[in-house]
Parts: structure tokens; C-alpha cells; sequence
């Protein structure tokens, strides 16, 4: 039986109404009212719906609880906060995606399948040959969801790890801002261009010595982001 998506929601109005739009997108859900009872049971769940404002332990520190203990278990924020620094905050510690109310039905349903989509891509990606790729002091291990930077663990996202893994099987290759829209948050994302920059910034600051004069994702004017393509002697 496939793992329910948790859904962390105190309004017993939203909470049921979450489980009704799951339940008609074919996922198994469960609803919980607390961060105190989403602690105990995210360990069982394939996806997490969290609620920013919650009683006691709110939506935040459940977030940075989570992020603690598993970097790639998707998790979209419901807030009505949209903006605020809460929210920004929120995406640091390592939410995948954000939705405020009242939300439409239609995107929150298709953000919830392109994570899905991205996580089973991960975790399908067992080729003989797929051996983590190295350059100069950063690894990333596709097998198992992994990247490391002077052989340390790198705390990523779910969606940092999918951007950081597709630079790199694509070295030297520019990349515009939609196409990278398209290939790591899906064709169907309701975004905009500049959630690639936040994410961009958010990779260099945990990848980058330098995060202004990057080595590993740079800029190309006029176009978007390329991966470097400098083997390891190179950047000595």
C-alpha cells in the first residue's frame, strides 16, 4: 500500500477538504492538527502538506525538524503568509514549495505530482553505470541521493538536489531560466523565472566558497546558468 501524503492542518474545514482533493488525485492521505502528531508520523508518509501557522510547535520548526533528519522527502507549505518573511524563511530551511490560501485545487494537485514525478525520478535512477559525478570537491550520488562538498554531507532539498544533479550530467550547457523551470520543476509549474534565481542562490551559498565568484554554477549573460565543464586539474 503506497505511503499517504501527511497533510498538517488545524482548521478541521481545510484539513477534510485536503483529504477530499487527494483522495479525487488518487493519493492516500492523512490529516493530523498538530506539529506535536506530524512529528511522530512523517517518518510513514510519502509527502508532507504543512500548515505555517500551527498550535504549539508551528510549521517552521516541524520544517527544520524534518530537514534535520531527511533532505528529500517533498514538502509543500500551505500559509496564508504569502511574502512575508515567514515564507522566505521557510524555503531556507528546506520546503520544496509554498501555496497560500485560499489555494485553487488545480495547483495545488499539479505541485504535488510534479514532486512526486521529480522524487520517483530520483529514486528510480539505479543504473549499473550511474556512478556519483566529481568535480573538483563536490560529489553527487544520484544512487543515493547524496552530494557531499570537501566529503561532507550537503544539506539539500528535494528540489536543490534535482537542480545540483541536472547541472551536473549537463556540464558546459547553458540553460535558460524556463528551460530549467521546465526540466526540474515541470512543464506544468505555475511559477515564475525568478524562483530559478532563488534556488541558484540558495545552491551557491551551500556549494560556493565564493558565492559571488562561483565556480561550479555560473552565469551566462543574456541566457540563464551553466554547470562548469573544468575537470578537476583545471580549477587548482
Amino acid at each position: 500500500m503506497p505511503r499517504p501524503i501527511l497533510c498538517v492542518e488545524d482548521d478541521p474545514d481545510i484539513g477534510r477538504l485536503l483529504e477530499t482533493i487527494l483522495a479525487e488525485a488518487g493519493y492516500a492521505a492523512e490529516w493530523v492538527t498538530t506539529g506535536e502528531e506530524a512529528l511522530l508520523r512523517w517518518k510513514t508518509s510519502s509527502m508532507i502538506i504543512l500548515d505555517l501557522m500551527l498550535p504549539g510547535i508551528d510549521g517552521l520548526q516541524v520544517c527544520r525538524e524534518i530537514r534535520g533528519q531527511d533532505a528529500a522527502i517533498p514538502l509543500i507549505m500551505l500559509t496564508a503568509l504569502a511574502g512575508t518573511r515567514e515564507v522566505v524563511e521557510g524555503l531556507e530551511i528546506g520546503a520544496d514549495d509554498y501555496i497560500t490560501k485560499p489555494f485553487d485545487t488545480d495547483i495545488l494537485v499539479a505541485r504535488i505530482h510534479a514532486l512526486m514525478r521529480r522524487r520517483e525520478a530520483v529514486d528510480t535512477y539505479r543504473a549499473p553505470d550511474a556512478r556519483p559525478v566529481v568535480v573538483m570537491d563536490l560529489e553527487i550520488d544520484a544512487i543515493h541521493h547524496r552530494a557531499t562538498l570537501h566529503g561532507r554531507p550537503l544539506s539539500l532539498t528535494a528540489r536543490e538536489f534535482a537542480l545540483l544533479s541536472f547541472f551536473s550530467r549537463h556540464p558546459g550547457h547553458g540553460f535558460s531560466r524556463s528551460e530549467l523551470l521546465d526540466a526540474v520543476w515541470g512543464a506544468e509549474f505555475d511559477g515564475y523565472d525568478h524562483t530559478v534565481n532563488t534556488h541558484i542562490n540558495r545552491l551557491r551559498n551551500k556549494i560556493e566558497v565564493d558565492p559571488a565568484n562561483p565556480r561550479y554554477i555560473l552565469t551566462v549573460w543574456g541566457i540563464g546558468y551553466r554547470f562548469t565543464d573544468l575537470p578537476p586539474s583545471a580549477a587548482e
